[in-house]
C-alpha cells in the first residue's frame, strides 16, 4: 500500500508528538523522520507555504538527532519547534 502526503503528515506528526511527550527517541526514528520529509518534497503536493518553510527545518532536526550524543537534550532544545511543526501539520490541509 502507498502511503499519500495526509498519511505521510499524520505519520510524521504521531512520530514527533511522541518524541515531544516521551522526551526519548531512536536513531530509526530520526531516520525515519528524514526519510518522510523527503517523500513529501519529492511529492510536491503541499502548497501550504507555512509546512513548506518548516519541512527542511525538521529535515534538519532528524540528522541532528541521528548523530546526537545526547537525545534528551536536542528533544528538550527543540522543543518549541516541535510544537510549531505538529501545529502547521495539523493546520494543514491537502
Amino acid at each position: 500500500m502507498t502511503l499519500n502526503t495526509n498519511h505521510l503528515l499524520t505519520l510524521l506528526h504521531d512520530i514527533l508528538d511522541e518524541q515531544c511527550v516521551d522526551c526519548c527517541a531512536e536513531v530509526s526514528e530520526y531516520q525515519q523522520i528524514k526519510r518522510l520529509v523527503k517523500n513529501m518534497m519529492a511529492k510536491n503536493e503541499i502548497t501550504d507555504d507555512q509546512l513548506l518553510q518548516l519541512l527542511p527545518e525538521i529535515y534538519n532536526y532528524g540528522m541532528q538527532g541521528e548523530n546526537t550524543n545526547n537525545v534528551e537534550d536536542h528533544i528538550t532544545a527543540n522543543k518549541e519547534n516541535l510544537e510549531t511543526w505538529m501545529s502547521a501539520i495539523q493546520n494543514t490541509t491537502l
